[in-house]
């Protein structure tokens, strides 16, 4: 390029066709100027992002949970399920808590991970029952949120390490670990409450279920006094066992304490089979001298009829009377009696030869020749 073409513009182009390209005007900034803006331009953005900033209040609520809402840091309100709205945040919050949830703690056992040693969780089940007798207890406690408030700030949660020493100042949590640790408290203060003033055979066989109740009832009514927000669904005795030094000694009055309600059931079954036996025998009985007493007082009314009968006959006509029942009483005596008839003109001819030693049952002897009785007889 020479000396006299610098002020001239460069040349576009050249070879390959470049220097077809049109030629583009030098753009310049400072024709662009910012629109202008109004005072209504603002009061609209301010509004555009208040109702933005409103929004971020909408919350929804799972059919499983509820939710505690909080406005200024006080508990304003407790919603179902279903869509809502709160004051956004930071005025306003919304906690969320699953009340479907079955939480549990136990008391002289751990079945999960645990920082406790054997010998803390001996010490935990040793318990001392009525007459200073020493056993060992487990339970486990299932328990169920009923307040979602309460369950959030009914219980404050300093610490959650159970041996260190309460810290000054501490703030309320939302977490359920304070409450787990109040739980498991209460539910070990009621279980030895309860043992305490129980006999070891309860304890040991037959008063298990009474304990369980015992121990449930007291639980619910120290939890509601504290206002912990949780309901107590059941209390198990997982495992009731003697100090290893007398184990043996208890199982073997355990075995005695079976073979004797196992005894008594026996004697009961047997009670229960014999005795409805024994009453219906003498219900039998009893029918019986009754149909007898009745059998006889009808006989004994029939004979008193028939007497008076005979009485109005006798008085009517007392000889006939008296013959008429002569003869029918020779006729009952004289029909059960073997008996042999004679003529009284066959006793002058001949002897007959009676059968002196002949049985009541043998036949009667009768004579080749018999007549009529004579009047006088016939007569009597």
């Amino acid at each position: 390029m020479s000396w006299d073409d610098k002020d001239k513009p460069p040349r576009r182009g050249g070879a390959g066709g470049f220097d077809k390209i049109p030629d583009i005007p030098d753009f310049d900034l400072s024709k662009l100027k910012p629109p202008s803006l109004r005072s209504i331009h603002f009061v609209f953005m301010g509004m555009a992002l208040f109702l933005l900033y409103m929004a971020t209040g909408i919350y929804s609520v799972q059919l499983q949970e509820r939710a505690v809402v909080l406005a200024f840091g006080k508990h304003v309100d407790t919603t179902p399920p279903g869509m809502h709205w709160n004051i956004p945040y930071p005025l306003g919050k919304v906690v969320k808590v699953r009340m479907e949830e079955i939480k549990k703690v136990e008391v002289g056992l751990r079945t999960g991970p645990t920082g406790l040693s054997h010998a803390d969780l001996l010490k935990e089940a040793q318990m001392l029952t009525e007459g200073i007798n020493m056993i060992d207890v487990q339970m486990s406690v299932q328990y169920q949120i009923k307040d979602p408030a309460q369950f959030l700030f009914g219980v404050s949660d300093p610490q959650l390490d159970r041996n260190e020493n309460p810290r000054y100042g501490s703030v309320r949590m939302i977490s359920d670990e304070g409450l787990k640790f109040t739980v498991r408290n209460v539910a070990e203060a009621a279980l030895r409450e309860v043992v305490g003033s129980s006999p070891i055979d309860d304890v040991l066989t037959v008063g298990r279920s009474k304990i369980q109740q015992e121990v449930h009832e007291l639980m619910q009514r120290i939890l509601d006094i504290y206002g912990a927000g949780v309901t107590i669904n059941l209390v198990q005795l997982q495992d009731v066992f003697p100090p290893e030094a007398v184990k043996e000694s208890f199982h073997d009055v355990n075995n005695a304490e079976e073979d004797m309600n196992r005894l008594i059931r026996d004697a009961e079954g047997y009670s229960n089979a014999i005795i409805p036996q024994t009453r219906g025998k003498a219900a039998q009985i009893v029918a019986e001298a009754e149909a007898y007493s009745a059998q006889k007082v009808n006989m004994a009314k029939g004979d008193a009829l028939r007497f008076d009968s005979q009485l109005t006959e006798y008085i009517k006509a007392p000889e006939i009377t008296k013959k008429r029942l002569y003869l029918e009483t020779m006729e009952i005596i004289l029909g059960k009696v073997d008996k042999t008839i004679i003529d009284s003109e066959s006793l002058s001819s001949l002897v007959p030869l009676l059968s002196l030693g002949q049985s009541r049952g043998s036949k009667r002897q009768a004579l080749p020749k018999t007549t009529q009785p004579s009047e006088q007889e016939s007569g009597r």
